[in-house]
């Protein structure tokens, strides 16, 4: 006989009470297949998964052997008054005890282990599937999602492999093996623990669907705030400059109440199903001793049956409670899985012929050939692009806003593919190169400037790993930066906090520029690259940008159309059209669209002087 004291609950490593814990769980479209392709991950470290199975079955096996040792203590040694065999058997239990203790821990670790493997080894694939995929991909997605599907997601399979699933094995083999044995000492009594399945079941079932709505609120009301306080921490300039900081706070407090409601709601409610089970258990308990007594008055069963009974409907009971939730948490984490693979599965709608044509330099002559392209079906973004640019040619391109000047840029980074024409550099394809071969060789300041986070030296050196400090400064220098920069504390050496944040638009920019000129591209694109920076400065490293674009082909886009008069051709777009075409001179003789725009903005600039 025996009987084992009961064993604390498994660690699930829960984060509060939320949609894994009695609340609505995200279910999973093919979660075999989901499965299968976790295993193939996890089957490479079989030699740790065979490990694991084997500590949780001596695990289950002592579990099972402890309330047995006790039920012939209480009959063999308590009974009889036998002091020395019961301090033996005590001493044999405890060996027990403490061995259980140890395998267990050994199963968790081993499949710990296995855990991260499995999930180092996904996390690097998702991230490298990141790096293949199309700006097109990224235009239909929230980054939030996508920094959803890298951390949370991965993280709750993280937890599900190194807990639930041991766990869930260990419960259910513990279940049946409980089972066994209660049957093998007494049928009876057996029969009257298992009565309280079902018991146990409807209210469960019935609690939990009670709760999902709370918690279905709860989270709603969660995702509201996290939004709200992303969007206050963003705004908070604006929101300073208005003074609306009193309205902010209240928005805040409405939100926050209904979220502690919500949260108030779903955590009472699915609280109750901890203390309902506890007393059904205690309840079968109850019937147990009561049954056992009068079978052992009637010498159907002995002291030492009871008291080992008392212990298996404890173990018995405590995997049910627990196979709930885990089966819960393990199904939500295989739905977290399917997202991910979902972004593995992504076909990259870019890609590099089998033999890509291999050059050191581009001579940079490019050439659009009735270039048709748009963003969404039916929705053409630029209609019959034609013209050819010769190498070394300084193109300016000229628009209102949304015309398809910035697309034009894209299509030739091959960010995008043409849907129809040809966009050639030297004469071939741009698809016939090698995608990262091409964009090297390509050099881009931005409109929207992004730093990463790291010093200025390191920043500008983005642009050429290998460059020398020297080198880096002269670009600063030839960029307009270098007097900035050597005011700052640390100089070079100062730390850029989170894109930038610690430095103006126009500091920035700057040294974005700076990139680009270390860089020494074959060809250049500057996309409103002193967009963000005073006339001023603007006029100082205008000189910069003149020796930058000398003798290599360099595409401009510009609002402000007086830093594009000495471009060798201007190229007018106008609803994805290019409507016009010459130098500036020829451009102003033709008293068309490009005319129009040099005089509003000649018109506003001389109001502005004479107001100011």
């Amino acid at each position: 006989m025996g009987k084992t004291t009961p064993q604390p609950a498994p660690n699930i490593m829960r984060r509060g009470r939320g949609p894994g814990r009695f609340g609505p769980v995200v279910k999973a479209k093919d979660p075999m297949g989901t499965i299968k392709r976790i295993w193939r991950y996890m089957e490479k470290q079989k030699i740790a998964l065979i490990a694991t199975i084997v500590f949780v079955v001596i695990t289950t096996a002592l579990g099972l052997l402890a309330p047995y040792m006790i039920g012939v203590i209480v009959d063999d040694y308590i009974i009889p008054i036998d002091i020395p065999g019961t301090i033996r058997y005590a001493g044999l239990l405890a060996a027990v005890y403490i061995a259980t203790t140890v395998f267990t821990w050994l199963q968790n670790f081993t499949m710990i282990q296995v855990s991260l493997q499995t999930i180092r080894k996904l996390r690097q694939e998702l991230f490298n599937k990141f790096q293949t995929l199309s700006l097109r991909f990224f235009d239909k997605r929230t980054t939030g999602d996508l920094m959803s599907r890298v951390t949370n997601d991965i993280d709750n399979l993280n937890q599900a492999l190194g807990q639930s699933v041991v766990q869930i094995f260990s419960s259910v083999l513990m279940v049946f093996g409980v089972g066994i044995a209660m049957f093998s000492l007494n049928w009876v009594l057996a029969i009257v623990t298992l009565l309280v399945i079902p018991i146990m079941m409807y209210t469960t079932k019935k609690l939990i669907k009670y709760s999902s709505s709370f918690f279905i609120q709860r989270q709603r009301d969660l995702g509201e705030l996290n939004g709200f306080i992303e969007e206050s921490i963003s705004g908070n300039e604006v929101i300073t400059l208005f003074g609306k900081e009193e309205q902010i706070d209240e928005q805040f407090s409405s939100i926050n109440e209904r979220l502690r409601h919500s949260a108030m709601s779903a955590d009472t409610v699915s609280g109750f199903l901890g203390p309902v089970n506890n007393f059904i258990n205690n309840m079968g308990l109850g019937f147990v001793i009561a049954i056992g007594a009068v079978l052992t008055v009637n010498d159907l069963a002995t002291v030492g049956i009871i008291a080992a009974f008392v212990t298996y409907s404890r173990q018995f009971f405590r995997p049910i409670n627990q196979l709930s939730n885990l089966l819960n948490t393990f199904q939500s984490a295989i739905a977290g899985a399917e997202r991910v693979f979902e972004i593995m599965d992504e076909t990259p709608d870019l890609a590099d012929k089998s033999n890509p044509i291999q050059v050191d330099s581009f001579q940079g002559e490019v050439e659009f050939s009735h270039v048709n392209f748009s963003y969404e079906a039916g929705q053409s973004t630029l209609k019959d692009i034609h013209f050819h640019v010769q190498a070394g040619e300084k193109i300016a391109l000229v628009g209102p806003t949304g015309s398809g000047k910035t697309t034009m840029i894209n299509l030739l980074m091959r960010f995008y593919d043409v849907n129809e024409g040809q966009l050639k550099i030297d004469g071939h394809d741009i698809r016939d190169y090698q995608l990262s071969q091409l964009r090297k060789k390509i050099g881009v300041v931005l409109q929207d400037t992004f730093l990463f986070s790291g010093t200025i030296m390191e920043n500008i050196r983005y642009g050429q790993l290998e460059a020398t400090d020297e080198a880096v400064i002269s670009a600063a220098k030839m960029a307009s930066a270098h007097h900035f920069i050597k005011h700052l504390p640390a100089g070079y050496h100062t730390e850029i906090t989170s894109g930038g944040s610690n430095l103006s638009q126009g500091q920035r920019q700057l040294l974005a520029i700076a990139r680009a000129i270390l860089a020494d591209s074959d060809i250049l694109i500057l996309d409103e690259a002193t967009s963000s920076i005073d006339t001023n400065t603007e006029m100082e490293i205008q000189e910069g940008i003149n020796r930058l674009t000398e003798g290599r082909t360099s595409f401009v886009i510009a609002h402000r159309l007086k830093t594009i008069e000495n471009a060798d051709r201007i190229l007018v777009i106008h609803h994805g059209e290019i409507i016009e075409s010459g130098t500036h001179q020829a451009l102003l003789q033709q008293n068309g669209f490009y005319k129009q725009m040099y005089e509003s903005q000649f018109n506003m600039q001389g109001d502005s002087a004479s107001v100011s």
